[in-house]
C-alpha cells in the first residue's frame, strides 16, 4: 500500500498527516508559505521539524495544500523543495481552495467555501475548480471572513455604535486604545490577522442584538456577493470550512433556509476531509 504524506499549511502553522498501512500519524510544523520563506528556509524547516519525526519512512506520495499557491512560481518552488526532501515520492502541490473542495465535496459536485481569517469560494465539479468568485483580500473583499467581521466590531466600537453594555465588555476584553487599534491596522504587518482577532468578541457575546446583526449582515454579504454568482448554488449543496463557518454554523443554516439553498458539510479544518479523499 502506498505511503502518503498530506500537508495543509497556512502561513503560521502546517498540519501534516502520514498515512501508512491504514494508520495515521499527525505532525505539526511552522507554516510554509513561499511568500514569506525562501526555498532554503523551507528546506531548513523540513529538515529540522518534519523529517526527524518521520523516522526515515520512505514516502511514496506527497500532497501539499497551502496558501499563496495560486501563484505558479510559488508552486514550482515548493515542488522543487519537496522533491529534494522526498526524492522517491510523487509530488502534488495545490492551493487551499482545492484543499477545501476536496475535503468538503470529495469527488462530488458542489460549492466549496472558506470562511476563516479570509474568505474564498468556488464551484467544484468533483475533479477540479471550474468557477471562482475572487476574494480580493481583506481590504477590498473577504466578505464574511474573520477579518471582515472583526473590522465591523472595531467600527462599531470606534464609531460609538455599541451600547454601554457592549462598550464595557469590549474595553474589558481588549483593553486597547483607539490609537493602538489604528496603529495595528494601518502601520503594522499582518493587519488581516489583527482584524480577525476581534471576531472572537462576536462569539463570546452571542444573543445581543448588535452582535447578531454584525454576524448575520457579514455572512449575508458573503452570500450576496459570492454565492449568488454561481448558478450552481441553486442546484448543488453549499459546503463550508473554516473557524468562522464552524463557529457561526447556526447563522449559515438560517441563511441557507432563507434563500432556499441546500446546506452541505461544515468543517472547522480540512484535514479530516483530505485524509478521506486520499485514502
Amino acid at each position: 500500500m502506498s505511503i502518503k504524506l498530506i500537508a495543509d499549511s497556512g502561513a503560521t502553522k502546517c498540519e501534516w498527516c502520514l498515512l501508512q498501512q491504514g494508520k495515521k500519524k499527525s505532525i505539526t510544523t511552522q507554516g510554509i508559505s513561499p511568500y514569506f520563506l525562501s526555498a532554503s528556509q523551507i528546506t531548513g524547516l523540513l529538515t529540522a521539524e518534519l523529517l526527524p519525526k518521520l523516522k526515515q519512512v520512505v514516502v511514496d506520495e506527497v500532497f501539499f495544500y497551502g496558501t499563496g499557491l495560486a501563484n505558479i512560481n510559488n508552486v514550482k518552488i515548493l515542488q522543487s523543495v519537496l522533491k529534494k526532501a522526498f526524492p522517491k515520492a510523487a509530488i502534488e502541490v495545490q492551493n487551499d481552495l482545492l484543499a477545501a473542495s476536496r475535503a468538503l465535496c470529495g469527488k462530488e459536485k458542489g460549492i466549496a467555501c472558506i470562511l476563516g481569517t479570509g474568505a474564498n469560494s468556488c464551484y467544484y465539479n468533483g475533479r477540479k475548480i471550474v468557477k471562482n468568485s475572487p476574494g480580493l483580500g481583506y481590504i477590498l473583499g473577504d466578505e464574511g471572513s474573520g477579518a471582515y467581521l472583526g473590522k465591523k466590531v472595531i467600527q462599531y466600537y470606534l464609531y460609538q455604535t455599541f451600547d454601554e453594555e457592549l462598550k464595557a465588555r469590549f474595553e474589558k476584553h481588549f483593553a486597547v486604545s483607539n490609537n493602538e487599534i489604528l496603529e495595528n491596522v494601518y502601520k503594522k504587518p499582518l493587519a488581516n490577522r489583527y482584524l480577525a482577532s476581534y471576531a472572537i468578541f462576536l462569539a463570546e457575546n452571542r444573543g445581543h442584538y448588535m452582535v447578531e446583526n454584525i454576524i448575520e449582515d457579514g455572512l449575508n454579504d458573503f452570500f450576496f456577493t459570492h454565492l449568488y454568482k454561481y448558478r450552481e448554488s441553486w442546484t448543488l449543496p453549499i459546503h463550508f470550512v473554516g473557524s468562522i463557518a464552524h463557529g457561526f454554523r447556526d447563522v449559515l443554516k438560517e441563511l441557507c433556509d432563507t434563500y432556499e439553498l441546500e446546506l452541505g458539510t461544515i468543517l472547522k479544518a480540512p484535514m479530516a476531509g483530505l485524509i478521506a479523499y486520499h485514502r
